[in-house]
């Protein structure tokens, strides 16, 4: 499943072709335009995540394309490209809605680590999730354990309870290693080389195969180049707190 669908509006070929590729390299499913007037019609389309629009178009700008995006779709998040540097033009682009500024040229990691920023503010995500069912155990994340019927019980640590809500709460897509060292064990991931999160994800599996069955497929998922994701084992939360 694609980590989301972005539209990248870029009319010189070989930057275009880089960022699309990035794009596709990492997980996401991407359509892309060479002027504004296709672009803003692609942008506006239905089941969109993202916007990727360069300022200097030909037959439409920019600045155009976006104005047009927050007429029809006014949260629908936008990064700009694009050569134009000065204050001036930054301020403009901001104030008209966009979310984010990358001034070319610019890496294909920056680029990436900015676009899964805004996605991970705007992506609509399933509430705090509090009871699991796993086979015919329970997780209560609350109580940081997994529960069996025949009264036996597994203890979770704090991160492996807060790594399973966070896998659970994003059940459809895979999140990246960067994405849980920020957002479950709050560290700055850029550039950062650690083996944490797969030794936690090691861990947890090892304690969630006790209680699952041949009815209950794997718990986590690897997913190759991405991440991990919450696999079939761990079916849908019977409760949860908003």
């Amino acid at each position: 499943m694609p980590k989301g669908r972005i539209i990248v509006v870029e009319d010189e070929p070989a930057i275009r072709r880089g960022v699309v590729d990035a794009l596709r390299l990492t997980g996401y499913e991407v359509s892309e335009a060479a002027d504004g007037a296709i672009g803003q019609q692609l942008a506006v389309q239905a089941n969109v995540d993202l916007v990727l629009l360069d300022l200097l178009l030909p037959r439409k700008d920019g600045l155009e394309v976006l104005a047009e995006i927050r007429r029809v779709c006014p949260t629908r998040p936008v990064i700009i490209l694009t050569a134009r540097g000065t204050e001036e033009d930054r301020v403009r682009g901001l104030k008209m809605g966009a979310d984010d500024y990358v001034v070319k040229p610019f890496s294909a990691r920056e680029l990436l680590a900015r676009v899964e920023a805004v996605l991970r503010r705007t992506l609509p995500r399933e509430p705090d999730v509090r009871i699991i069912k796993i086979g015919k155990g329970t997780i209560d994340l609350s109580r940081r354990e997994i529960r069996w019927p025949a009264a036996d019980r597994q203890e979770l640590s704090e991160t492996e309870a807060l790594l399973l809500q966070y896998l659970v709460g994003n059940r459809t897509r895979a999140v990246s290693r960067e994405e849980l060292l920020t957002r479950v064990w709050g560290v700055d991931a850029q550039g950062l080389e650690t083996r944490t999160v797969d030794m936690h994800i090691a861990r947890l599996r090892a304690k969630l195969k006790e209680f699952t069955c041949e009815e209950s497929p794997e718990a986590i998922i690897t997913v190759r180049s991405h991440g991990y994701m919450a696999g079939p084992g761990l079916c849908v939360p019977v409760e949860k707190v908003t």
